[in-house]
């Protein structure tokens, strides 16, 4: 069975498998999944714990004895296997193999794991791991799903906010979980249950956004304008390496630019991404809802500023590259609804 983070809680309130693999992106949500296992556990009995770290030199016989062990204290017992690399080798790969067609009885083994690769998902190992027990990926909060979770962890502590001011909490925390966390924590400690005031929470909540250099590539299909240039401001600030946020983006000019042109020539868009090295699924939706937005000659020119801002990267012409940047970005922005209202936060943001 293969449930998210999200889907958990409701699990554990009706079973304890035998086995749990947890991994994925959002370290978060990890955390928080294995703590939440490690209560259910300790709830039912599972007093004992043991915990295996796959580190230069394990041992990988240690799971086969962790296994066949038998307590001394307790008549049941958690094991943890954490496998902080995500890459057990060609001997792990045979152990987990083995433990997976015979689980120890009266034992709840927690896998912990990072985020993986498609490849690795689909191994044998990993294979075993989610036939024998419950898989439980931390999925990556995207942008757009951000309010609706900050929304959730508000009702959680009795308090909630509308939709323009989650939106304002969500611009401040973007791609830093771990730190929205603890800014809605500290919304509790600041003000009572109920609902939270837009300026109470503007003055309260840290700009803490992190950005990361991949994420240009959605942030540009989605065409979003406000947000692509809160995140090339972002990563100017962090110091972000220019060529590799260029590369970054004209990666995605050059997948995006031959879907486009195929599509125009009537060949099937899912062929075309194929082509294109477009494999993960989220990224095929975004391709498959946004590429017809543009046009083959739209794509030709977007890849000559991309040209032109290499240029500029490498001293051979003068301008202000994260500008160029900035602009080069915009061409993927869709256009500014004319009914649309001046948010309130911008506003009332103060002064940098």
């Amino acid at each position: 069975m293969r449930i998210t983070t999200e889907q958990l809680q409701p699990h554990l309130a009706r079973d304890l498998a035998p086995l749990y693999t947890v991994y994925g992106g959002e370290a978060l949500l990890a955390l928080e999944a294995g703590d939440r296992l490690r209560a259910t556990a300790r709830a039912q009995g599972y007093v004992e714990r043991e915990v295996l770290t796959v580190e230069p030199g394990f041992d990988w016989k240690d799971l086969g004895h962790a296994a066949s062990s038998q307590s001394l204290f307790a008549s049941r017992k958690l094991l943890e296997l954490r496998i902080p690399t995500g890459k057990p080798g060609t001997e792990g790969s045979a152990a987990i193999q083995a433990f997976c067609a015979r689980l120890p009885e009266d034992t709840v083994t927690l896998v912990q794991l990072p985020d993986l690769d498609w490849r690795t998902v689909k191994g044998a190992w990993f294979a075993a791991l989610a036939a024998a027990g419950t898989t439980v990926e931390a999925r990556v909060v995207p942008r757009k799903a951000l309010p609706q979770w900050l929304a959730g962890r508000l009702k959680a502590q009795q308090q909630d906010a509308d939709p323009e001011t989650l939106e304002f909490i969500a611009e401040r925390v973007e791609g830093n979980l771990m730190a929205a966390y603890q800014e809605v924590q500290k919304l509790a400690l600041l003000f009572p249950p109920g609902r939270l005031a837009f300026d109470d929470v503007r003055g309260a909540v840290l700009d803490v956004a992190r950005y990361d250099i991949s994420d240009l590539r959605v942030a540009m299909l989605e065409g979003d304008a406000a947000r692509l240039s809160r995140m090339l401001e972002g990563l100017k600030a962090e110091g972000a390496a220019l060529p590799l946020a260029l590369w970054a983006m004209t990666e995605e000019i050059r997948a995006l630019g031959k879907v486009v042109a195929g599509a125009a020539s009537g060949r099937p868009v899912a062929t075309l991404m194929r082509d294109a090295r477009i494999f993960e699924p989220s990224h095929q939706a975004l391709v498959q809802a946004q590429y017809s937005r543009f046009t083959p000659a739209q794509m030709d020119e977007a890849l000559r500023h991309a040209a032109a801002v290499d240029r500029m990267i490498k001293g051979l012409t003068r301008g202000d590259v994260w500008d160029e940047m900035l602009q080069l970005a915009l061409r993927f922005a869709r256009p500014r609804s004319t009914g649309s209202r001046t948010p309130r936060r911008a506003a009332a943001a103060p002064a940098q």
